[in-house]
């Protein structure tokens, strides 16, 4: 009777339009991907489109790149009613259609961390109702909740989710549900079809039960509804990527070149202890990667990777191995993948020696604000509050003053804060501080640049060491 049974189910329909068909106006969606452009379940979305269904809540990472099939193709479709993802914008990205109707109070959004989006969801899978997370405390998104105290820390309470269906992106399945995912690609599926009322999988390929071997079931098929054949397959040739200004490239103070993007991250890197875990974020961290060979540093990716290697090859690379800034990598011996509920463990749980972040400024007490601008109707937090918060240390690199010629390093923030009293390191184009008995002091400076001038560049109050080095003496001395 049981084997029976199983021969008689079958989850796989025929179509994404079949697939989608039942989500009304006013349904709540989860979808997965993750950057710009990496594994969307393009093909329902395409399919959710041209359904038309509108006033949606969708979940997500972020949306996506306008102008390709990715979540953001649903708010260029005027489909959404609400936003609730960790990233409505990300810099360097020309201004959004969804930025365009938050802007103008079309488009409610609601701004949550990466780590925090995904416990959520394994919270509401799970039939539990809310989590305590030390992630946000002192900042806005804290603002209006419950904070607790445990073992004298604070924690802020945070609402479990559930939604109506979720769209997952994955690598093979079959009629009973099972999904296998591959690479960095499990990212939020595995959370997203938890917290799903419908978990609705488009995978590249359908195979008969048993052809997954029960190891690498990622999702188990009491999760999911429904299983489609992908319809649409984008080039990973092509595919949208960050934009980062070039790492030769270099600002210029007092008419005399400062230190270039690479020689930041070449600096910074010489800072991280060997044979430590390290996670390394968009923009200036991500550099690092280059100049970590040999040192014995395990990097995490908040995507779901360990201990990665180096830039891959633009020719010759595997499109699910990538970093969370969504830069192809490659594997080692040792490299592990996992799903983002783990990752966050990794990175609230202290297991990270040191996190690398950029930042738009840095406070005299340690804080640091690198999520939200004043122009921005929404912002991008990412990972990076989980990340701040549960690492043993926090580096900051960036350059020392913003395109307005304006101090990064100041007194308090006056941008939305990220994280409180964290930041420990700072390597800025002119010079590397340390925040010594909760002062930040200069250690070295940029060669062709003094302390006064650095001085007169930084909007707090810095003491400075009884030596004060040459920053590329660190790199070039034999």
């Amino acid at each position: 009777m049981v084997a029976t049974g199983e021969r008689s189910m079958n989850k796989i329909v025929g179509s994404p339009a079949e697939a989608v068909v039942d989500v009304v106006d006013g349904s709540s969606v989860a979808i997965a991907g993750f950057g710009l452009a990496h594994r969307f379940p393009s093909s329902l979305i395409m399919a959710l489109a041209e359904l038309g269904s509108k006033r949606l809540t969708v979940y997500c990472n972020g949306l996506g790149q306008p102008g390709h099939p990715t979540a953001h193709l649903l708010a260029e479709n005027h489909q959404l009613g609400r936003l609730v993802a960790s990233f409505s914008a990300r810099p360097g990205v020309r201004e959004s259609e969804a930025e365009t109707q938050i802007a103008a109070g079309e488009l409610a959004f609601e701004v949550v961390p990466q780590g925090t989006l995904v416990e959520r969801m394994r919270a509401g899978g799970a039939g539990l109702a809310a989590v305590y997370t030390p992630t946000a405390v002192g900042t806005p998104l804290a603002e209006g909740k419950e904070i607790r105290y445990f073992d004298g820390k604070p924690f802020v309470l945070e609402l479990a989710i559930t939604t109506d269906f979720a769209f997952l992106r994955g690598y093979r399945g079959d009629r009973l549900g099972n999904i296998q995912l591959r690479g960095g690609s499990r990212n939020f599926n595995v959370s997203f079809a938890k917290a799903a009322r419908i978990a609705i999988a488009e995978v590249e390929e359908i195979v008969e039960p048993g052809e997954i071997p029960p190891d690498l079931v990622d999702i188990p098929g009491a999760f999911v509804s429904r299983v489609v054949e992908s319809t649409y397959t984008m080039d990973t040739k092509t595919l949208p990527m960050r934009p980062n200004r070039a790492a030769t490239s270099a600002r210029t103070y007092n008419g005399k070149p400062a230190l270039a993007r690479n020689e930041i991250a070449r600096r910074a890197a010489l800072l991280l202890e060997g044979g430590t875990y390290v996670n390394l974020g968009a923009g200036i961290p991500n550099l690092i990667t280059n100049y970590l060979e040999g040192r014995g540093i395990i990097l995490h990716a908040e995507n779901g990777i360990l201990d990665y290697g180096s830039f891959a090859d633009a020719e010759d690379f595997d499109p699910d191995v990538h970093d969370a800034g969504g830069w192809f990598v490659t594997t080692k011996p040792g490299t592990s993948f996992f799903e983002s509920v783990t990752s966050f463990e990794i990175a609230r749980s202290g297991r990270l020696s040191t996190v690398v972040l950029g930042a738009y400024q840095v406070a005299a007490n340690g804080d640091f604000a690198n999520w939200a601008t004043p122009e921005m109707a929404g912002g991008g937090i990412g990972g990076a509050m989980d990340l701040a918060v549960g690492a043993r240390g926090v580096m900051i690199t960036m350059e020392h003053c913003d395109s307005a010629g304006r101090p990064k390093l100041v007194e308090r923030c006056t941008y939305p804060l990220t994280a409180v009293g964290v930041v420990d390191t700072v390597v800025t184009d002119v010079a590397l501080l340390r925040r010594v008995d909760g002062t930040f002091r200069v250690i070295e400076v940029a060669r062709g640049f003094s302390v006064d001038e650095v001085r007169a560049l930084t909007g707090m109050h810095v003491e400075v060491g009884p030596e004060v080095g040459v920053m590329q003496d660190a790199y070039e001395t034999p």
